[in-house]
């Protein structure tokens, strides 16, 4: 469930982000004293603008769920997933682990901020890759306590230093041992997958980054020597332009892809199947297995 509004006082997600999965705000203002401020019409809506609104949406998702190879937010199938806690310093993290039969590339996703291992959108491209061979690690990169400090949402060191400690326990695991392992990020979780990937221990084989902000990892980004693919909504255009950027930075192999039609979130019919297909052709090509 994703809780999104265009306006807020600060420390809004505090208040109310155990409610949803993923929180999304245009604007927290210092002088927050009503929301109608903000607006040049604030009148009330209607209960019957709302069902008529959600009844003008309906054909088109269902449409573009029809046409899916499998719908957004769906739940893998149980025996494919398990549920783990790695142990990082004192702390143990919540995780979903999921190998198929003989997988011997790992993606570990690093989510973006206000998200969690619960994002429809990156459970959506988990279960695409798992499809295709691939395993998938799906953890949260901070505890419900720590969340509550916005701080930490954008302290890409402490997120970095996360994944880079989960990708040495992923590593000890029998199962996993010898696996390629690939980083998948969105937003704020781009920038850590970029900074882990440097860090020693980790030998990342791939970075997959959709919607990433890659200019918070700049102090490592030529350090960066796995191969990295950029997907980008076009409509996206202060993330495209950023990623543009970074691209000129980057040493390692590269490419930037963008996403006709897509914005941000990749919400609109398409544009996330689109993302995940460029994600899955990216790591079956440049993840391969470390030897025994």
């Amino acid at each position: 469930m994703v809780l999104a509004v265009p306006v807020a006082p600060p420390g809004w997600h505090a208040t109310i982000g155990a409610d949803a999965d993923e929180l999304v705000c245009v604007s927290t203002p210092p002088e927050f004293f009503a929301i109608g401020q903000f607006y040049a019409r604030f009148p009330p809506v209607s209960d019957d603008e709302v069902v008529a609104c959600l009844r003008r949406a309906t054909p088109a998702q269902d449409a573009a769920h029809a046409s899916a190879p499998r719908a957004a937010g769906d739940a893998d199938p149980p025996a494919r997933r398990e549920e783990v806690r790695p142990q990082v310093g004192l702390i143990r993290l919540a995780g979903y682990l999921t190998v198929p039969e003989n997988a011997p590339q790992i993606v570990v996703f690093a989510h973006g901020s206000g998200s969690s291992r619960h994002s429809p959108r990156n459970r959506y491209v988990a279960g695409v890759l798992n499809d295709a061979g691939l395993g998938t690690l799906l953890f949260d990169l901070l505890t419900r306590g720590e969340e509550r400090d916005r701080a930490n949402v954008f302290d890409i060191g402490l997120l970095a230093g996360r994944l880079a400690e989960v990708t040495r326990w992923l590593r000890a695991q029998p199962a996993t041992a010898n696996a390629a392992i690939g980083y998948f990020g969105a937003s704020t979780g781009a920038a850590a997958a970029l900074w882990a990937a440097t860090e020693p221990g980790t030998g990342v084989a791939a970075i997959v980054s959709r919607g990433g902000r890659p200019e918070l990892a700049r102090p490592r980004l030529a350090a960066v020597t796995a191969p990295t693919l950029l997907i980008v909504g076009a409509d996206d255009e202060v993330v495209l332009d950023l990623n543009r950027r970074v691209q000129k930075e980057l040493r390692c192999e590269n490419d930037l892809a963008v996403v006709p039609g897509a914005s941000h979130l990749f919400e609109e019919p398409g544009t996330l199947d689109a993302a995940a297909r460029l994600a899955r052709d990216w790591f079956t090509s440049h993840l391969t297995p470390s030897p025994a």
